[in-house]
């Protein structure tokens, strides 16, 4: 009797032992899944925040290639080119030429790239009783140095003096080399029943709605209201340029020009 009862202690206590290391490798196995849990939580984000980083590094890259590098950017399909600067501190190489173009309107060409935007902006502006039309899109040189001459000359018939109707001019049309209508990314566009290229073409509902709703084409109002020192171009609510979905919603959501927006 007394030796079965040994024999059953015996088994009970293995069994205790069993079940103990069982507990054992249940309780190291859970642990073990928490420290794996939260070394895979820190990981990802440790990963999220160099994917962040790399992600940023690679727009500041981007950005800084618009401004110094705008003619290889503009020729490229790679993310940026949309970005391309063009400015007096900027200009674009005189024999640029966008690789291809495609007619909007009659003898009204865009990169081939904006077009489908911009036609869908102009097609929702009419949806939404507008009726406005593209007045201007791409330049090259000589047309640029045409439509920037005769301007000139109309100040100096006012009496101006040849240097400071050169200043006049460059407020409002770019000197030829630093026109983005050379990029084929800008547009002017007017109301149907106001044609002036003046300040009261911003108070147009054409324009009304072009600058609250621009931005959902990618494009941006390029030359607004007090930017005049920033852009170098006076106040024109007809001039829209093609940067992009992404950059145009951040440019109008924080109310900055190209050039602030390149320097951020």
């Amino acid at each position: 009797m007394r030796k079965m009862k040994v024999q059953k202690i015996k088994q009970l206590f293995l069994v205790g032992v069993v079940i103990g290391a069982l507990a054992g490798v249940l309780f190291t196995a859970l642990i073990a899944n928490v420290i794996i849990s939260k070394n895979e939580a820190k990981h990802k984000k440790e990963n999220t925040s160099l994917t962040e980083k790399n992600e940023a590094l690679s727009l500041q890259v981007s950005k800084n290639e618009a401004a110094h590098n705008n003619a290889a950017v503009l020729a490229g399909n790679d993310d940026g080119w949309a970005l391309a600067l063009v400015n007096e501190e900027h200009p674009l190489d005189t024999s640029y030429a966008p690789a291809g173009l495609v007619e909007i309107e009659s003898e009204r060409s865009v990169d081939t790239r904006i077009a489908e935007a911009l036609q869908k902006m102009l097609d929702d502006g009419a949806a939404a009783g507008l009726s406005m039309y593209v007045t201007s899109a791409y330049r090259d040189y000589e047309y640029q140095r045409t439509v920037f001459n005769a301007t000139m000359n109309d100040w100096i018939s006012q009496g101006y003096k040849p240097l400071d109707a050169y200043d006049e001019t460059k407020k409002s049309v770019a000197v030829p080399g630093t026109s983005e209508h050379a990029t084929g990314l800008a547009v002017d566009i007017i109301s149907s029943a106001y044609s002036a290229l003046d300040d009261r073409q911003g108070d147009t509902e054409e324009q009304k709605w072009l600058m609250e709703h621009c931005w959902e084409y990618g494009f941006i109002l390029r030359y607004p209201q007090d930017k005049a020192e920033v852009t170098g171009i006076i106040y024109e609510p007809w001039h829209y340029r093609y940067v992009g979905t992404e950059a145009a919603k951040e440019i109008h959501e924080q109310g900055l020009t190209l050039e602030e927006y390149l320097q951020q």
